[in-house]
C-alpha cells in the first residue's frame, strides 16, 4: 500500500503542477519589508483551478509581475538563478523536468511521465526547489536610532570635545539586491512564506543593523561637524537630513562596509532630538553670546556701553567727572574707535 500511495501522490502533485502559475506579490506586507515571496494567484473573482500545485516548483511557462520599485530573485536549490530589476510581465522558463508542463508545449512524455517517475523516487514530492522573491529597492523608512548614553566627539567650530544623546530615523535602499541576499539574509527568510522585516523586533539581523548604525554616530557627529563645507556647526544638522545622512553612510561604510558587502546604503536621516550634556550646553550658551556681539553688533553695543558709561560719570562724578566729559566729543570717539570690532567689508558702489 505504501508503493501505491507514494505513486498516487506522485501522480496527482504531477497534475496539480502543469498548470502555468501566474505569480504576483504577497499581500499585506508592511513598506519596511526587504524581503518577501512571490506567490501564485490561484483564483481571480472566482476563476481559476490552480490551487493544489506545490509550494516550490514553478511551471514552465508560469507569468511573473515585476511592479515598479521592486526587483525580482528567482532560486534554485539554494542558488540564485535569475535576477529582474525592470517593472513588467515576464515568462518563466526552466529546463528543471520538475518544472515541465504540457500546457507550455512540453509533451505528455517529458511533462508528466517524467516528472512523475522523478517525483515517485522521491515519495510522492518534487525533487526540486524552486522559489521567487521580490526585494524592495524603493527607500525603506522608519528605521530608528538612539543612544542610551552621551556620545562624544570633536567639534572644530566648538574647539572642544562635545557630548549629547541623540535619536532620530532613517531610511535606506537596498541598492544591489543579489549581494543583499547572498552576503546578508539569513537562509530562514528564503522561504516561500517568509517575510524580512527591517522593523520586526525578532529580526536579528535588522537588530544587527540598528547596533551598527548606533557605533557609527559618534564619527558621524565627527565627520560632519569637521566638514568646512558644512561650515562646522553641529546646529545645522537637524535641518539638513541629506548631508548628516553622507556623513552617517560614510561612517557605517567605514566600519561596517554596508554597501559593498551587503548592498545597502542609507538615504536620509531625521534627528528627532539632541541632548546636549552639561558641559556643551554652557559652551554652546557662551558661544552663542559671543555670535550675538560679534562684527557690526558687537560695535554698536559697546558703543551703547561707553556713551551710558560717558552719561554715568557726568552725572554721578562731580568735577572729576566734568573734567572727564570735557575731554570733548572727539577724544570719546576715539575710544570708541579704538574699541570697534572688525566687520565684514560690503561692495560699495561708486557714484559720480
Amino acid at each position: 500500500m505504501g508503493f501505491i500511495k507514494a505513486f498516487a501522490g506522485a501522480i496527482g502533485g504531477t497534475f496539480a503542477d502543469q498548470w502555468k502559475d501566474y505569480l504576483v506579490p504577497m499581500q499585506g506586507v508592511p513598506a519596511t519589508a526587504g524581503i518577501y515571496p512571490a506567490v501564485p494567484q490561484g483564483t481571480n473573482a472566482g476563476r481559476g483551478s490552480n490551487t493544489k500545485g506545490s509550494n516550490n516548483i514553478i511551471s514552465n511557462g508560469s507569468k511573473i509581475i515585476v511592479p515598479e520599485g521592486m526587483a525580482l530573485i528567482t532560486m534554485q536549490e539554494g542558488a540564485i538563478t535569475g535576477c529582474i530589476t525592470e517593472a513588467g510581465g515576464f515568462t518563466f522558463t526552466s529546463e528543471d523536468p520538475n518544472a515541465q508542463s504540457i500546457f507550455a508545449g512540453d509533451g505528455i512524455m517529458s511533462s508528466l511521465v517524467k516528472q512523475s517517475w522523478e517525483r515517485f523516487k522521491f515519495g510522492g514530492q518534487p525533487g526540486s526547489n524552486q522559489t521567487a522573491f521580490y526585494v524592495n529597492l524603493k527607500e525603506i523608512p522608519n528605521n530608528r536610532f538612539g543612544t542610551q548614553s552621551e556620545i562624544y566627539w570633536d567639534d572644530a567650530y566648538l574647539n572642544a570635545q562635545v557630548g549629547a544623546v541623540t535619536r532620530g530615523t532613517y531610511t535606506l535602499k537596498i541598492v544591489d539586491p543579489i549581494l543583499f541576499i547572498k552576503n546578508f539574509v539569513p537562509a530562514s527568510y528564503l522561504s516561500d512564506s517568509a517575510v524580512f522585516d527591517f522593523a520586526d523586533m525578532d529580526n536579528d539581523a535588522g537588530a544587527q543593523l540598528f547596533n551598527e548604525v548606533v557605533s557609527s554616530l559618534s564619527a558621524a557627529f565627527s565627520n560632519y561637524t569637521n566638514d568646512p563645507s558644512k561650515g562646522n556647526r553641529i546646529t545645522k544638522i537637524q535641518g539638513d537630513q541629506i548631508g548628516f545622512a553622507k556623513s552617517l553612510s560614510q561612517a557605517v561604510e567605514e566600519g561596517y562596509q554596508w554597501k559593498t558587502d551587503r548592498g545597502l546604503e542609507i538615504v536620509k536621516v531625521a534627528i528627532q532630538a539632541i541632548e546636549y550634556d552639561d558641559d556643551t550646553k554652557a559652551l554652546l550658551s557662551d558661544v552663542k553670546k559671543a555670535d550675538a556681539l560679534s562684527g557690526a553688533r558687537g560695535n554698536s553695543f559697546m558703543q551703547q556701553s561707553v556713551a551710558r558709561g560717558m552719561q554715568a560719570a557726568g552725572e554721578n562724578g562731580g568735577g572729576a567727572g566734568m573734567a572727564f566729559m570735557g575731554m570733548g566729543m572727539n577724544a570719546a570717539g576715539g575710544v570708541m574707535g579704538a574699541m570697534q570690532q572688525p566687520t565684514q567689508p560690503t561692495n560699495a558702489r561708486s557714484t559720480r
